[in-house]
């Protein structure tokens, strides 16, 4: 079998496969004498049939087509095996198939086109002393008397309030229904912008901007009609960028009586018996989070330096492995919010967000790939010790779940390959801080509730877009 490689982007290998004549031939044959042992006919016993009746009955087109889809796989097995190509992935036939059943003829050459994936070559710069900038975290006490004061208002006691209207840091009992603004009369009103018996909180951001506002100063037994504007982006589609007019009733005014700071409240909103205690771990715990997210920006910045020097090709076989890690990290957050998967994720919107989430799973493939050509060069792979000891602490956070050991003992490689290669790098590089919020850059882990809430918001937008179009 004469085998020709020519390299091609994307990382991959073109192959031009010429299998010979003998070849040709004796896949055939195996092929009718499989059909001839499992094909059954009347008047035959199974098994028994003849080769020429075998061949009329089922058409010569039909072995011809099984013939060459094995011909094809085993001649790709072995080019790939004989050539010590590392594939990785299924390969794709360059050649028309419609093509390949006219030429193909059983004792007589058969050449044919197909190319295979193939691990990215990584090109590297100086990359032993960078110089980058990130955002420095600085802890602000201001955050636990935040928290604090969030837990107060979340455990407070709502009052019924007589004799004044409704104001800021209220809950509002109402009756609500929006319209369109230019709706003509008798039009019914918006499918699900309509609530009865609803707490509305009185606080800024609560609401659709001017909607929560315009309650405020109204008294029990009030009516009022409210226009507000929704966002361009909002993921409703019918009334996304609209100016929408809400009739609001208020039938009733509650206001919050907050807990006081004790140490009885201490006891009801956490593990600890004391205020003094219970301050100290969430002054540790944020003192903690700022530490991990200045490491978080330096890691991000010295793995950008690292992506400046390096040119990387990623394979398509990477990229939508990365693609599918995404999706599935998305929706396992979204389910743990409570969120209906099956609404979000479908055959319709699936191709859609995987092809907006394309640059992202491209950019995080070039970014592995890069940390672990560093860990390589500077044999900085974990030992098998580190290993099994990160893989053990995995298993018992999964409990009894079904695991593949492999697979785990590739991902903990990998993941500690790259904490080390970043410390190595953090140990060479030359980091200037600057105040958090001074440079763009994509949100840490820490905010992980605002990138759920943005990525249902797109994905929101998309099963509109296509409910509309159909």
């Amino acid at each position: 079998m004469k085998v020709t490689q020519e390299k091609l982007p994307a990382s991959q290998i073109g192959l031009e496969i010429e299998v010979p004549a003998e070849a040709s031939k004796q896949v055939y044959e195996k092929i009718v004498q499989r059909l001839a042992k499992s094909v059954k006919l009347p008047g035959f016993r199974q098994g028994k049939v003849p080769r020429n009746i075998l061949l009329q009955r089922l058409g010569p087109q039909r072995v011809k087509v099984e013939a060459l889809e094995e011909l094809i796989q085993e001649s790709l097995d072995k080019a790939i095996k004989d050539e010590a190509i590392d594939a990785i992935g299924n390969y794709q036939l360059v050649s028309s198939i419609d093509e390949l059943l006219e030429k193909y003829t059983p004792g007589e050459p058969l050449t044919f086109s197909a190319r295979v994936d193939v691990p990215a070559e990584v090109e590297l710069g100086d990359y032993s002393s960078f110089k980058a900038t990130a955002e420095k975290t600085e802890y602000d006490p201001q955050e636990v008397e935040d928290l604090i004061q969030r837990q107060r208002e979340a455990h407070a006691t709502l009052v019924p309030v007589e004799g004044r209207a409704v104001e800021m840091g209220d809950v509002a009992i109402v009756d609500y229904a929006g319209r369109l603004a230019d709706a003509a009369e008798g039009d019914a009103p918006l499918e699900g912008v309509d609530a009865e018996n609803f707490q509305m909180e009185i606080a800024e951001g609560r609401f659709i901007s001017g909607l929560v506002e315009g309650v405020v100063g109204m008294n029990v037994g009030d009516t009022k009609e409210i226009q507000v504007t929704f966002p361009d982006d909002y993921p409703k589609a019918d009334v996304a960028g609209k100016e929408v007019i809400f009739t609001v009733s208020v039938k009733e005014i509650k206001e919050k009586e907050l807990p006081e700071l004790d140490d009885d409240f201490a006891e009801e909103v956490s593990d600890y018996e004391t205020m003094a205690e219970l301050r100290e771990s969430l002054e540790k715990q944020y003192r903690e989070k700022a530490e991990r997210e200045t490491q978080t920006s330096v890691d991000e910045a010295l793995t950008e330096e690292l992506l400046k020097v390096a040119k990387i090709d990623p394979p398509a076989t990477n990229i939508e492995r990365e693609l599918d890690t995404m999706l599935t990290q998305t929706a396992m957050q979204m389910q743990q919010y409570g969120m209906d998967i099956g609404r979000l994720f479908n055959k319709e919107t699936i191709p859609q967000i995987r092809q907006k989430s394309r640059p992202e799973a491209v950019l995080n493939v070039q970014r592995s790939l890069a940390l672990m050509e560093v860990a390589k060069r500077e044999s900085l792979e974990p030992t098998e010790e580190e290993i099994a000891a990160k893989s053990k602490e995995l298993l018992e956070e999964l409990d009894d779940r079904n695991v593949d050991r492999d697979r785990l003992h590739s991902f903990v490689k990998e993941d500690l390959s790259k904490e080390k290669v970043l410390a190595w790098l953090r140990e060479r590089a030359e980091i200037e801080y600057v105040p958090k919020g001074s440079l763009e850059k994509e949100e840490s882990d820490a905010e992980i509730e605002d990138e759920v809430e943005s990525a249902v918001q797109t994905i929101d937008a998309i099963v509109s877009s296509s409910s509309e179009e159909e």
